[in-house]
């Protein structure tokens, strides 16, 4: 059984660079501060040093998440975080590599490298932060903008559908797959955590608020509006099981939907190493 995360107030202190980096560029009330919090307190709760972590993200708001932390951070080019984390992680497979990611930054220009590295299942933790909207450039339609909803460049709608990044990650071969939100921040604990401890590649979906563009454009209100409307319309996953579909209707859900033990691409890169080194010796 899971241990619940520290709930020390001081933890998360510890791992940043508040004397270096603050303050930070989001907006009050942003929901991406909830996450590096969450974040910081499950790799504290799994015992990792700083030098044991690298933290690596985009370019986009969730982006500038590993620059305030005080671990081994890569702030790379648009949409080339999984990328460059895949060369960290085959260069050093010791490290616990954490990717840190946007659904415009993770999904859109990033997207190949998502599917695939879902594909090979290498061990990578993957933090998608979804609010559900470009922020950082100006309030563009993302490829998790829902349908009809409004945005810079949908000012009459968006005729295009959304992705559900935890039903991609699982299609394309993820091996742990979650969602939480930043209203439910014990839950995002566990859920990182528990992608943490996963061998393989692990995408955990953290439904974040943009108030500045996304809630103001689709009259949702300010940011605390916006996390109730999360708390009202999230639906833990044991709890669907049991219920009717009618009362399913509006709903997403959160907890761990996939979790599932597939070979990892490092283990078996280096087992082909190992291999051909014993070929050479005889």
């Amino acid at each position: 059984m899971m241990a619940d995360p520290i709930q020390s107030s001081n933890v998360t202190y510890d791992y940043l660079r508040v004397k270096k980096r603050f303050p930070n560029v989001w907006c009050a009330g942003c929901g991406i501060g909830t996450v590096m919090g969450s974040i910081i307190r499950a790799i504290d709760k799994m015992g990792y040093s700083k030098d044991e972590v690298a933290l690596v993200s985009g370019i986009g708001c969730s982006s500038r998440l590993p620059v305030y932390c005080d671990f081994n951070t890569l702030h790379t080019t648009h949409g080339r975080a999984i990328a460059f984390a895949t060369g960290v992680k085959l260069a050093k497979p010791s490290l616990k590599v954490i990717v840190v990611t946007g659904d415009g930054d993770g999904l859109a220009i990033g997207g190949n490298h998502f599917i695939h590295a879902c594909r090979r299942n290498i061990d990578i933790t993957t933090v998608l932060i979804n609010n559900q909207i470009y922020g950082m450039t100006g309030g563009q339609c993302s490829p998790t903008t829902p349908h009809d909803s409004f945005a810079a460049t949908a000012p009459y709608g968006n005729m295009e559908k959304g992705f559900d990044p935890t039903t991609l990650a699982k299609a394309a071969g993820a091996s742990y797959v979650a969602r939480g939100t930043v209203y439910h921040v014990q839950q995002l604990d566990k859920l990182i955590y528990g992608g943490l401890n996963k061998k393989g590649f692990a995408m955990v979906e953290a439904f974040s608020n943009c108030h500045t563009y996304y809630g103001r454009l689709n009259k949702e209100g300010d940011a605390v509006a916006m996390l109730k409307l999360m708390k009202e319309h999230a639906m833990p996953v044991k709890a669907a099981k049991v219920l009717p579909p009618e009362k399913l209707e509006g709903k997403f859900l959160t907890g761990v939907l996939w979790d599932v033990e597939m070979p990892e691409y490092c283990e078996l890169y280096q087992n082909l190493i190992d291999s051909f080194q014993e070929k050479d010796k005889e």
